[in-house]
């Protein structure tokens, strides 16, 4: 048996956090060794709550490699419509820009903002299909040249 090969693999839906960040440490060495370093650039515009200032929503996201990916966009209920997903919205495509990226991506369900997100010029380019009311699911881009 090669010492290197694990004899028992373990299945678990809660593994421990210090397992991801050994793998993604792992992948991050294989992909600096194969293309060089990542430029990961995290951001994030927070909505703070009025008295607390805890965060109670805003938009999360991150450069890499010439693109800007927006991996969650948050607006508490009672501040829907006021124009803060739009603030949030253009905060990030400035960002984008200022960093040199060249496009945006992000995913959204049929049940959550595909209008929301058009409207600031994102479009379709894949789409996975499964059961409704959740599916099907819409990976979006802008492109920014």
């Amino acid at each position: 048996m090669n010492p290197d090969s694990p004899s028992v693999l373990i299945e678990t839906d809660a593994p421990p956090s210090e397992a991801y960040a050994t793998g993604l440490a792992e992948l991050r060495r294989f992909t600096t060794e194969t293309v060089g370093a990542p430029d990961n650039h995290d951001f994030a515009v927070l909505i703070p709550h009025p008295e607390t200032g805890e965060p109670i929503g805003g938009l999360w996201g991150q450069s890499r490699w010439g693109g800007f990916h927006i991996d969650m966009l948050i607006v508490p209920e009672i501040m829907r419509g006021t124009g803060v997903g739009s603030r949030l919205m253009e905060a990030a495509e400035a960002e984008a820009r200022w960093r040199g990226c060249h496009h945006m991506w992000l995913d959204t369900y049929s049940f959550q903002a595909r209008p929301f997100y058009e409207r600031f010029g994102f479009e379709v380019f894949g789409q996975l299909d499964g059961p409704p009311p959740i599916y099907p699911r819409f990976f979006m881009r802008k492109i920014l040249d």
